[in-house]
């Protein structure tokens, strides 16, 4: 199985009752093949244009675990389900994102030795 990453916006008015619609959301997944590995959910934000005469949207992002076939019966649900106004599943690359997290680490790691002998000079004075 791949790993995908799937943005939903929810209809506003679900920020209440987000739950239901998040279940049908894991539901069609799991009928697909996969299972959602984790859920961050961004609340009710201001979109950057109007999406079907609304000026809201509840943000919600999942990482998946499915398999190829499975990504045509997840957009293909998701097109016809009246709680979502927008979505989109994408694969992420890992390679980049590993590349990314190691250049950050090595910046870190930089960072924290300069403040270091930033303040050894600073209490030799």
């Amino acid at each position: 199985m791949d790993q995908y990453e799937l943005a939903v916006l929810y209809h506003p008015d679900l920020e209440i009752d987000l739950e239901k619609a998040s279940k049908r959301v894991e539901k069609l997944v799991d009928t697909a093949g996969g299972k959602i590995t984790e859920t961050d959910s961004w609340g009710k934000r201001k979109l950057a244009y109007q999406i079907a005469g609304h000026e809201h949207a509840v943000y919600v992002f999942y990482t998946l675990e499915l398999p190829g076939q499975g990504v045509r019966k997840v957009n293909d649900a998701l097109n016809i389900t009246d709680e979502v106004i927008r979505f989109l599943l994408t694969k992420p690359d890992l390679k980049k994102i590993a590349k990314a997290e190691a250049m950050k680490a090595n910046r870190d790691k930089r960072l924290a030795k300069q403040n270091e002998e930033d303040t050894d000079t600073t209490s030799e004075d």
